[in-house]
């Protein structure tokens, strides 16, 4: 069983109610972090006010079947990549049409698979919010330390992070008082 610490329950709690005051809905598309993300959100109580759906996306297949991620895009940038990430995030809009953003991760957890250009702990994020009529998107890549374990929490606490700054919300950073 995954326990979170206090920071990422704190993160997703305030995620909660932003998306809330904004009547929005989240969705996530997870591959390293196989559901923990979406684990996280749903360890807030009332999360099903404002989160429509996960998916683990965790083969390249499922990615390609479940999230509409180009097989060209596979091919040429590998699954870990920003322009997958970038797919991924907007799959889950295309999927889920009540949904207003997503989030998506795909990297290399360890504590193998590594290669020079992408290191283990090296994860990729994708961020889409539904504008207007169309889909914004836009990645992030984070290398992070530490085991297995500690990379992934890791992941879901940038995700968490950066999604409340993509949609302009107050973070941590920005309001100690949200710590």
């Amino acid at each position: 069983m995954t326990t979170f610490d206090s920071h990422i329950i704190n993160l997703a709690g305030v995620l909660g109610k932003e998306l809330q005051r904004r009547n929005w809905m989240m969705g996530t598309a997870e591959s390293c972090t196989g559901g923990l993300l979406a684990g996280a959100v749903t360890a807030i109580a009332g999360s099903s006010a404002w989160f429509d759906r996960g998916f683990v996306t965790y083969s390249n297949e499922a990615k390609v079947v479940d999230l509409q991620v180009s097989p060209d895009t596979l091919n040429l940038y590998g699954a870990v990549s920003e322009p997958v990430a970038q797919e991924m995030a907007n799959g889950v809009l295309l999927e889920s049409l009540v949904s207003h953003v997503a989030v998506s991760t795909t990297g290399i957890a360890g504590p193998e698979g590594g290669t020079p250009g992408k290191p283990v702990g090296m994860v990729c994020f994708g961020f889409a919010v539904r504008a207007g009529s169309g889909i914004t998107t836009r990645a992030a890549t984070h290398v992070f330390t530490g085991d297995r374990a500690q990379v992934r929490q890791q992941a879901v606490a940038f995700a968490l992070l950066t999604l409340l700054e993509t949609i302009g919300a107050k973070t941590a950073q920005s309001d100690p008082t949200l710590v």
